[in-house]
């Protein structure tokens, strides 16, 4: 073994490759429904290998410009993600759910950190057990930004790498509590408060049309718009033009005309005459309210031949935002639209007649060319998908963010700033902001987006994770796991509480959507998803984006506050 790992020492890029494919496949084990998740896994194994090297004298290393690198990459991807919802939650109807996402914020830190102080936990404790008790892995970065900030004095004889040691131990100790107890408490919340969320749900499914999670995956019902063939043999359509026919019936709209076996279009100016097979679109209710409008319904493969249109629509007009989904559907162009998707800050939430639209929202709708492009003006911009990232504007938004990063002020007695993670951080929300706004510019697919997450974080992480393996255990004892561990229950534990009390007794939110608050709170999809599992319901996703977006930036910077404080 010794040899074997002389040669990952002598070839950093097969150890670092070899970790983080060794911590995907790890993240990807389950035992009844849970596992670590690759980023977990991910400095386990880093910090397993190095541990284990270091029993034949081999001490793993690799450098810390690879590490900062893709921490940096990562933070912009996080940046790129939450900018249109974080400035979302400062919308009227969003800041409930943004207060609530701070207060649980504020909550784990002050609890980390007085835990810290109470029980004199070493330094790096604070940061770690502020990522793993909240599952916030990128905080991991921003205490080590600390560290390498001179932000906070290393005590005599304690070395960086000792800290950074400690930041990996108390986050591996903390994580699974952290991801377990979050799912179990925003599961369970509802039945400790004597409320039947299911119940509930279902009575505000009714209420505001919102689809319920357990309906069956195949179904006769399609909804929607939908396109017949009719053989004109009414002779009171007979002779009016396509314009004057769509005017005296706005529901509908014309995608083909086929005259004699060919296919001759759609003019607005084009005559109907008797025989002409019409391909008429429109939604279902209203195609079949009208029967015999213009004649007996044929199975035409030529006039139907049309290919339909598929965009993402972005919500930018004002007359538009506010409204909801009814509201919506009084215009009659929308009656040519099938809306298959909503989201809000990248997050899918479920639709409901009566969701309010919010500056930013992405439509994700299906019809023929002329009714989205239509759709397309009346609500925003139309966004065509693209596999091509704008790497010029990424550029841009990195040397940005690097220079905010620079940007000091004087706290805690000495000059603080965001620093290069936090700076990227802020570039990205500007940038994804501005962009999404313009559309001309700045293109990154969700592809290309999570890429940059996905593996700047378990890149990082796995590197945290071999750096620190060889002084972990100089420094692991079980009096002082006890204490992180403690600390990280308690930190993990009580701010749900907090976050439910406030936002049931003070603020009234339905306790089925305020389930999907608490999960956001704490910025961690798994709790809403098994909360959504438990309830048979989609409600629980209407209350998660807005907090998930701010917990996201707010927990990924304050493993550096968490370091300084503590």
């Amino acid at each position: 073994m010794a040899a074997a790992f002389q040669f990952l020492h002598d070839n950093p890029y097969i150890l670092l490759f070899l970790t983080v494919g060794l911590a995907v496949g790890i993240g990807r084990l389950t035992v009844a429904g849970y596992g670590l998740g690759m980023v977990a896994a991910a400095i386990v194994v880093g910090t397993a290998l190095a541990v284990w090297s270091s029993m034949y004298g081999v001490k793993l290393n690799l450098n810390d410009f690879t590490k900062s690198l893709f921490y940096y990459l990562f933070m912009y991807g996080v940046g790129l993600r939450v900018g249109p919802s974080f400035l979302n939650s400062l919308s009227r109807e969003g800041l409930r759910y943004a207060l609530l996402g701070v207060i649980s914020c504020f909550a784990g830190l002050g609890i980390i950190v007085l835990g810290a102080r109470l029980l004199d936990l070493p330094l790096g404790a604070a940061g770690g057990i502020l990522a793993g008790s909240q599952t916030m892995s990128a905080a991991i970065g921003s205490a080590e930004q600390a560290v390498s900030a001179h932000a906070v004095t290393l005590p005599p004889g304690t070395t960086a790498e000792q800290v950074s040691a400690m930041i990996a131990l108390s986050y591996g100790i903390t994580y699974v509590w952290g991801t377990v107890g979050i799912v179990l408490i925003t599961k369970y919340l509802p039945k400790w408060w004597g409320l039947n969320a299911k119940a509930i749900a279902r009575k505000y499914e009714d209420e505001h049309g919102v689809a319920s999670a357990d309906v069956p995956s195949l179904s006769g019902w399609r909804s929607g718009v939908s396109l017949r063939a009719y053989r004109l043999e009414n002779t009171a359509v007979a002779g009016l033009t396509i314009g004057k026919f769509l005017a005296d019936n706005p529901e509908y709209q014309i995608g083909n005309v086929v005259r004699d076996g060919k296919s001759i279009g759609c003019d607005d100016n084009l005559v109907m005459q008797l025989g002409d097979v019409i391909a008429l679109g429109g939604n279902k209710e209203h195609i079949t309210q009208k029967m015999g409008l213009i004649g007996p319904e044929v199975a035409d493969r030529d006039a139907l031949d049309i290919p339909l249109d598929q965009a993402d629509i972005v919500v930018m007009e004002k007359s538009v935002v506010g409204k909801t989904l009814a509201e919506l559907r009084t215009n009659p162009a929308a009656n040519h639209l099938h809306l298959v998707r909503l989201e809000r800050g990248g997050v899918p939430i479920p639709v409901a007649h009566d969701t309010r639209l919010q500056r930013m929202d992405i439509l994700g709708v299906v019809g023929l060319k002329a009714a989205v492009t239509y759709g397309g003006n009346l609500i925003g911009r139309i966004v065509r998908p693209s596999t091509s990232t704008d790497l010029l504007t990424l550029s841009a938004g990195m040397i940005l963010g690097l220079l905010i990063g620079m940007i000091q002020f004087p706290a805690f007695g000495a000059s603080v700033g965001l620093g290069n993670a936090g700076g990227l951080l802020v570039s990205g929300v500007i940038v994804s902001s501005v962009s999404s706004r313009l559309r001309f510019f700045g293109n990154t697919p969700s592809a290309a987006r999570n890429v940059l997450e996905d593996i700047g974080l378990v890149v990082f992480v796995a590197i945290v994770g071999i750096n620190a393996g060889s002084s972990l255990l100089e420094q692991l004892t079980g009096a002082i796991a006890m204490k992180i561990f403690a600390v990280g229950f308690v930190a993990s534990t009580v701010p749900p509480f907090i976050v439910w009390a406030i936002g049931y007794h003070w603020f009234k939110i339905n306790p089925a959507i305020l389930m999907g608050a608490v999960a956001g709170a704490r910025s961690h999809s798994g709790p809403c998803r098994e909360a959504a599992v438990e309830i048979q319901s989609n409600v629980p996703w209407i209350g998660f984006p807005v907090g998930y977006a701010v917990s996201g930036v707010l927990l990924t910077v304050f493993g550096y506050f968490a370091m300084v404080l503590a």
